[in-house]
């Protein structure tokens, strides 16, 4: 009893002793990864793989300095958005996939160089928020809009000022079908979203 007592006595005193710094981070996104589309209907995979849009994401981030090691968490909270489009060949139209999210990365890292550099990886927490959409004839049908995925990168911080880069993978699969009411035709995207991050913050 008393190995337990002193045990979470310790667990709470580098808890409190810990130094918490906030800051407000904004970043470009550059999709990465090359998803299918596919004619399920006809059994058809088509050879485009689409064109990516740069997104934006910002949001705010804690980094939690313990005590004694030169490790740190990194808790964060981002508004995320990037699109991706794709031309069915033969048709008048354009299909969008829209990523309106909320990410919730959960980062461990260590300090390289004291505040100066630190570099970092966990897992990340993703919803999106976009209703299915309508293009033309086509109804858009979402599967997945959770997804589970891993941030792994590293940060410079000068002052006040913060740099940092990171790649941004997903273990789970982003699928949708978009079907045509009228001729019964559904084209299917699949992707695994790859993202690399580049951004600034600013440290209070």
């Amino acid at each position: 009893m008393k190995q337990i007592f002193s045990s979470l006595l310790l667990v709470a005193a580098i808890s409190l002793s810990a130094q918490v710094k906030l800051a407000a981070k904004a970043n470009l996104l550059f999709k990465v990864d090359k998803p299918t589309w596919e004619n399920i209907t006809a059994a058809q995979t088509y050879g485009d793989n689409g064109k990516n849009n740069v997104g934006f994401n910002m949001g705010l981030s804690a980094k939690i300095d313990f005590p004694v090691t030169s490790f740190f968490l990194m808790p964060e909270i981002y508004y995320t958005t990037y699109k991706s489009e794709f031309d069915i060949p033969g048709q008048n139209t354009t299909l969008e996939i829209k990523s309106n999210r909320i990410d919730i990365p959960v980062l461990v890292g260590y300090n390289v160089l004291g505040d100066l550099l630190g570099v970092f990886a966990g897992p990340v927490a993703s919803y999106n928020l976009d209703k299915n959409d309508q293009f033309k004839d086509f109804t858009e049908d979402t599967k997945n809009k959770f997804l589970i995925g891993y941030q792994f990168g590293a940060q410079v911080v000068l002052k006040q000022l913060m740099f940092n880069a990171r790649y941004e993978g997903t273990f789970s699969q982003d699928q949708r079908d978009f079907i045509d009411k009228v001729t019964k035709t559904t084209v299917r995207y699949d992707s695994k979203p790859g993202l690399f991050i580049l951004g600034l913050g600013y440290q209070f």
